[in-house]
């Protein structure tokens, strides 16, 4: 400030002509001129630049006497100068000239002001009530107003718009609000303003920084600012934004349609107002899509509606509900499909003069554009549509549909990069729509294999009454290998199985079928549940190894299958049961309690070389058993004891409908959205009535064949099956005269009235007999070739101390009990 005030100021009286009249000592101390050198001389020849405009007679005539001005040293250099003009009246009131007071500018060069006001950034001033005190030439040219219009006036007075977010959805804050804020707290802030300059269609994106102006004391006396607009940039960055938004938004389920909805609802609001996604019926099958050319020329395109989404509230469409829509031939989608290519349409001509306007920052070059974009068609305006790009929906080079993308009563014309994002955003969808449908064919086809592998029908037996429910995983996930089984076997029993192999997909699905087959063929055999468990473990152990590739990959074979094979004997009432890794049953008695299982599980199938675990429990008439998949009770948020619990409760003995029960234990265990499949198989135990079974003790003596078939056939009479007597007396007749001598004491024939007539003769000889055909004349062989040709089936099951050979007679319906 010292510098400043110990300046010299010349004072120069300057005639009505412009002549210099008056020259004073600060003049020469100045500028280097004496009064000799100035008097008498034009006012001008002081000046380094070209006087401007009225000079000197426009100085002092304003408002502001006061302006900054290049003078002329003596010594040929320049002197930046602060000018200010007063006239000079005589008595009369008529101007004689005016006297000019110079000071040298000693805070900085004229020249720098001057590159303010023609800075390329807008700046601007305002005192601390945010009224304004300068703007440059192109903050001037921002808010459509000159400098004269707005000083002294309020920013609110003058850009109402800006006390308002442009985006309210984005939370930006007004434009107002920064530079209060700033002139309330002292703190310098940076943001971007995002608006409208009147008079465009465009919103512009601008970078500013606002910081407050302070005295020597260090009060805020005013506020400025800078900005300049970079809208390319900020533009180009909310594409990248709404494409990596897509990339996490797009494909998140392996569904159609919902991939088709995603599509539709992520560029809504941001970059358009309107999509629609039409889809062939085919690509919503998780069929293949057409191939070679999908339709006939001049012929109209069928297609679906997967998915529309606006900025309407009601203009959603729920997923799983397309609607049937078509494109006439001649349509702008039917030519988008038929060659490949994406069309940009617009309502009007963007700009004026032949001058395309793209917003600012952004091409606006047609030569941006791709051939025969944008096509100007004013019919879509009866659409309420300012502009629409459509893109075909291509995928691994088959059409999957074509997508649309509309703005609707807003004034921005398309730009080219906005065609670029549309297509990044359709092919995007495409890959993760074709995704969805090959998994959903993937997923049928396992579903309907595992579903055609799975029992169709439970067969009729009167041990136990079943019934049973599957569920694969939810949409998004592959089908599981759950299985379940019930399996007729002798003497009346009853097999009931139920496992899992563990992975998802076709090949868990055939994996399932090829246990569930060789669990039946082993169940044929009649071995005892450990004994079966660890036949199934070396077959699987066997098809590992078969199934084992050439390279380096890892088995596909059922390693990681599960298994709990069940007998229950109605006639003893017992239960036997191994597990193979799989969850044991619940067992209820009829009064509602717990029966515990006193057996530890087995390890999967396909370990090999471990022991299984059989044990046998007495049931109660009327008990109920669960056996169910780990699918039913496993849950990320509770462990497997609380979920086994639940299924405890859930499992209510009063129900009388075993299919009632199952629905109730679905829908109290599986979520909406679960990750696995499950299977349940819920079985009440029954018991034969002890008057429907008969057994005697045989001697080891062939002359007590004649007995054995006199007590058979009595039975037979005294439950009234006296067709059957025949049958009954010839079969008795081979087997007990087989067993006395092929066999070992003691000898046992039991009879048993079932759904069958079952005749059976045990001994404890592990010989176990088999078919021969005989010669014409030998005198023996055909005992059992007569059993199975006089009964509908025979068979031979090994038990701790024998075999028991038996054979099935069938009975009339009314004859069954």
């Amino acid at each position: 400030m010292a510098g400043k005030q110990d300046a010299p100021t010349a004072a120069v009286v300057v005639g009505p002509d412009g002549m210099v009249s008056g020259w004073s000592e600060g003049g020469r101390l100045l500028l280097g001129w004496t009064a000799e050198d100035t008097v008498g001389r034009p006012v001008t020849d002081l000046l380094a630049d070209p006087p401007p405009p009225g000079f000197p007679e426009g100085y002092g005539a304003g408002p502001d006497p006061t302006g900054f001005i290049l003078l002329r040293h003596r010594d040929g250099s320049t002197v930046d100068a602060v000018l200010t003009a007063q006239p000079l009246l005589g008595p009369d009131g008529r101007t004689l000239g005016h006297v000019l007071t110079i000071q040298r500018w000693g805070r900085r060069p004229v020249i720098t002001d001057r590159a303010f006001e023609q800075s390329p950034f807008a700046l601007g001033v305002y005192d601390p009530e945010l009224r304004f005190l300068w703007i440059n030439a192109s903050s001037g040219r921002v808010i459509a107003h000159s400098e004269e219009q707005v000083l002294g006036r309020k920013y609110r007075e003058v850009l109402p718009e800006f006390d308002r977010s442009l985006f309210p959805e984005r939370d930006d804050k007004p434009y107002t609000d920064a530079l209060a804020q700033v002139a309330r707290t002292g703190e310098p802030t940076r943001l971007i303003t995002v608006f409208r300059p009147r008079g465009s269609d465009y919103a512009n994106a601008w970078a500013t920084s606002i910081w407050p102006v302070r005295d020597a004391e260090g009060r805020v006396r005013a506020i400025a600012n800078w900005g300049f607009d970079m809208s390319a940039e900020y533009w180009a960055r909310q594409r990248l934004l709404l494409l990596n938004q897509a990339s996490g938004g797009i494909g998140r389920t392996l569904d159609v349609i919902g991939t088709a909805r995603e599509l539709a609802m992520t560029p809504v609001p941001g970059f358009v107002d309107l999509v629609s996604v039409d889809l062939f019926g085919e690509v919503l099958r998780g069929e293949e899509p057409p191939s070679g050319s999908p339709f006939a020329p001049g012929e109209p395109i069928g297609l679906s509606r997967a998915a529309q989404h606006s900025t309407k509230a009601d203009a959603g469409r729920a997923p799983g509900a397309p609607t049937p829509v078509t494109h006439a031939p001649g349509s702008v989608a039917a030519r988008c499909m038929a060659a490949g290519r994406s069309t940009v349409e617009l309502a009007a001509e963007p700009g004026q003069g032949g001058e395309w306007a793209f917003g600012p920052g952004l091409a606006a070059d047609p030569a941006h554009w791709p051939p025969g974009n944008p096509v100007i068609d004013e019919s879509i305006a009866a659409d309420g549509l300012t502009g629409r790009i459509t893109v075909p929906l291509r995928a691994r080079g088959a059409l999957l549909g074509v997508v649309a993308f509309s703005r609707v009563d807003r004034p921005e014309a398309f730009t080219a990069d906005d065609l670029i994002l549309a297509e990044e955003l359709t092919a995007k969808a495409a890959v993760a729509i074709d995704n969805a449908r090959r998994y959903s064919r993937e997923r049928t086809t396992a579903l309907t294999l595992q579903r055609t592998l799975l029992p169709q029908g439970l067969p009729n037996q009167e041990a136990v009454e079943v019934a049973s429910r599957y569920l694969p995983g939810g949409t998004g996930t592959e089908v599981g290998g759950d299985w379940f089984d019930v399996i007729p076997l002798s003497g009346a029993r009853v097999a009931l199985v139920v496992g899992d192999v563990v992975g998802h997909g076709l090949h868990a699905s055939a994996s399932m079928g090829r246990l569930r087959t060789a669990v039946r063929t082993l169940a044929d055999v009649d071995l005892p549940p450990d004994e079966l468990l660890t036949h199934l473990d070396d077959l699987v152990l066997h098809l590992a190894s078969d199934l084992q590739p050439a390279g380096h990959f890892q088995p596909t074979g059922e390693s990681g299958a599960t298994c709990l094979y069940t007998v229950y004997d109605p006639v003893s009432r017992h239960l036997t049961l191994a597990s193979a890794g799989h969850p044991l049953p619940l067992v209820i008695s009829p009064d509602g309690t717990r029966t515990p299982v006193p057996v530890h599980p087995g390890p999967p199938l396909g370990i090999g070389g471990l022991p299984f675990e059989a044990t046998e429990l007495e049931l109660p008439v009327g008990s109920l058993l669960a056996l169910y998949t780990d699918g039913l009770v496993e849950s990320r948020e509770r462990d497997v004891d609380q979920r086994t619990a639940e299924l405890r409760r859930a499992l209510d003995h009063s129900t009388t409908s075993l299919e009632a029960l199952c629905d109730t234990v679905m829908d109290a265990m599986l979520p909406q959205r679960r990750t696995d499949d499950a299977a349940l198989l819920l079985v009440r135990t029954h018991a034969l009535d002890p008057h429907h079974v008969a057994d005697w003790d045989v001697e080891p003596d062939t002359a007590q064949v004649p007995r054995a078939r006199k007590l058979a056939v009595d039975q037979v009479d005294a439950w009234g099956l006296e067709e059957a007597a025949f049958v009954t007396e010839l079969v008795v007749s081979e087997l007990v005269t087989n067993a006395i001598r092929y066999g070992e004491p003691p000898i046992r024939l039991r009879l048993i009235r079932d759904t069958s007539l079952i005749c059976e003769v045990s001994d404890s000889s592990n010989t176990a007999p088999h078919l021969r055909r005989a010669r014409a004349f030998d005198e023996g062989g055909r005992g059992l070739l007569l059993v199975a040709q006089l009964t509908q089936g025979w068979g031979t099951r090994h038990t701790t101390d024998g075999k028991t050979i038996w054979c099935a007679q069938n009975l009339p319906e009314a004859e069954r009990h």
